[in-house]
């Protein structure tokens, strides 16, 4: 027996040999698998090769180029045991390291602030702007607003905080898109259990964009009625009357899909999102979350699509995007400065017989 096991000792470690997609594969079969082409993926790995590419003593080390695509290989199916049954090579173990190791660079705060940008310079927000009025000749409009959950396992502490109103453990993301469905902010660190309006409250849009008057005048988001009114956030009406307060309801419906809309390619691109994330802690799936709203953004830079058949919804968003009524405020807390300056909003542009 001792012999057999310092045979098995000293046996050499085989390594399986690892297909190089890059050149095996053709620009749709890399989309296909990966969400990417060529193009893509080498300007995503340029982003952080120098961070993966740190001397390491390990034999047969994975390259930059590798380490990115078994990464995108999770975003894209939220499997990580197609990360290594596709030819790709390392063991699951290698997999599970290898995406945390490229989640980590890529979600740094430089990076994920060159791809995911808030209009803030007249010229930007003018843009924004003139894009959306195309949409239902809603006026003054920046951004389109909502909260999505995506699920994670049951973590290990304070599990309770996580369980949603669906009952379900889960991220509840804020997320805005401009009016060509690129992502301009998220916020994906608030557990399942906590309401649409405090995560907009604790924002940095709340704080700082908005509350310290950093946009031009007259720049407004659109979000659903678990929204409070604001003098930036338009709200729908309730019980609209006939006239300008329907005529505002209907336009502000058809411009704010966009971020239902939004939200669906979001997750049909990366079918992680879509299932329940199981890795751990919470705090990773918050890196998965915000590094698949940089690449969304990314593949729309380079005009990539999403690949025929992965359908998630039909692009719609399902129905964790329902409006939530506003949790209970004091009398003297409630948005009436907003909801009258909605008032003087919808009579000033919405004061027609359409």
């Amino acid at each position: 027996m001792a012999a057999q096991e310092q045979l098995r000792l000293r046996r050499p470690r085989t390594f399986c040999d690892r297909k190089d997609v890059l050149n095996e594969l053709n620009d749709a079969e890399l989309i296909k698998r990966y969400r990417l082409d060529r193009e893509g993926i080498l300007f995503v790995t340029n982003l952080v090769r120098e961070t993966l590419a740190r001397p390491t003593a390990r034999n047969k080390a994975l390259s930059p180029e590798m380490k990115v695509i078994i990464t995108l290989r999770f975003l894209a199916t939220g499997k990580m045991q197609l990360c290594n049954s596709d030819d790709l090579g390392p063991s699951q173990q290698t997999v599970s390291r290898v995406i945390t190791e490229t989640l980590d660079a890529l979600s740094s705060r430089p990076i994920l602030a060159q791809f995911i940008k808030f209009p803030i310079t007249p010229q930007e927000t003018q843009r924004k702007k003139m894009e959306f009025v195309q949409i239902a000749g809603f006026p003054g409009v920046v951004g389109v607003i909502d909260g999505t959950h995506i699920k994670i396992t049951a973590p290990k502490e304070f599990e309770a905080e996580y369980v949603n109103r669906k009952r379900y453990h889960s991220i509840n993301t804020q997320i805005v898109f401009d009016a060509k469905y690129k992502i301009i902010d998220i916020v994906a660190n608030w557990p399942g259990s906590v309401h649409d309006a405090r995560i907009l409250n604790e924002s940095g849009l709340n704080r700082f964009v908005f509350g310290r008057g950093m946009l031009p005048d007259g720049c407004h988001l659109l979000g659903d009625s678990g929204y409070p009114s604001k003098k930036w956030l338009l709200t729908p009406y309730l019980r609209p009357r006939p006239g300008p307060q329907s005529n505002y309801n209907r336009c502000h419906k058809k411009t704010r899909s966009v971020v239902e809309r939004g939200i669906g390619q979001l997750k049909r691109r990366f079918h992680v999102l879509h299932g329940e994330i199981r890795v751990s802690p919470p705090a990773k799936v918050c890196m998965v979350i915000e590094v698949c709203a940089m690449l969304h953004n990314i593949c729309k830079d380079r005009n990539i699509g999403i690949p025929a058949g992965e359908d998630y919804n039909n692009g719609e968003e399902d129905d964790d995007q329902q409006p939530l009524e506003p949790p209970p405020q004091p009398a003297a807390a409630r948005p009436r400065e907003g909801l009258l300056y909605r008032d003087q909003f919808v009579n000033l542009h919405f004061n027609n017989d359409e």
